[in-house]
């Protein structure tokens, strides 16, 4: 059955428009699990511009589910989930000026730099999750990096949802079709919402994880955040 790990970013990125703690990451970590989410999943970049690694450090001992650290394997970064050992990490080749990620990796040219981040992560006991694009190549190049999973880069997915939903999904389902032939566990996440994401579950039921962050904190604006986590269940939960 899918799993729901709230990114909670956002959360962080009002926080820092003004200073001080308002809202607390902290508590609102515990309180996305409260309100029935299975995991929390934060994204640090250098610059801190939302989540802090103070913020990783400070919300990982709070956590009763999984916490999934994503983001560029940089050393700063490295360094900070072996410090913090979390669940899952998630590579994700984003630069660190992007505004948000906008691209998996190429897991075949990448592959000698991945292996050996892969295998530094699992020496530790944490699950290594490899973001790629909807190529069914990647999830081969990604099983030969000794990754545990990938997560699915779904923000195509997303955009052609609306006007095509079988052509939006194509590649995604021969993507993860793949990834089980290879023995990889399945994670998806970018721009799902509460209108796409039932019939990408549907599709593939596979799917071990998804990581939503800013529809969710969109929705929490006019739901309440409870009510906004208990309507993203209810759409992967169709089993």
């Amino acid at each position: 059955m899918t799993k729901l790990s709230v990114n909670i970013n956002k959360i962080a990125t009002l926080r820092n428009s003004r200073g001080g703690n308002m809202p607390d990451v902290e508590k609102a970590a515990a309180d996305c699990e409260k309100f029935g989410a299975e995991g929390i999943t934060v994204h640090p970049r250098p610059d801190e511009r939302h989540i802090r690694y103070s913020d990783v450090r400070a919300i990982k001992p709070l956590l009763h589910t999984e916490l999934n650290i994503e983001g560029n394997p940089i050393p700063s970064f490295v360094d900070l989930v072996l410090e913090t050992c979390p669940a899952q990490v998630t590579l994700v080749p984003d630069a660190a000026d992007a505004i948000t990620s906008n691209a998996g990796w190429d897991t075949l040219a990448n592959r000698d730099f991945l292996r050996g981040i892969c295998a530094r992560f699992k020496e530790h006991g944490i699950r290594t999750s490899i973001f790629i694009d909807p190529v069914p190549e990647m999830a081969e190049g990604a099983a030969e990096c000794g990754c545990d999973r990938v997560e699915l880069y779904t923000e195509g997915y997303a955009r052609n949802y609306a006007s095509d939903p079988a052509g939006a999904i194509r590649d995604y389902v021969r993507t993860a079709e793949k990834a089980r032939e290879c023995g990889l566990g399945l994670n998806a996440g970018h721009d799902l919402n509460l209108d796409n994401l039932e019939y990408y579950i549907r599709n593939i039921p596979w799917t071990d994880e998804v990581s939503i962050g800013h529809a969710i904190i969109c929705d929490a604006l006019y739901m309440g955040l409870e009510k906004t986590i208990q309507a993203y269940l209810s759409k992967i939960k169709i089993f």
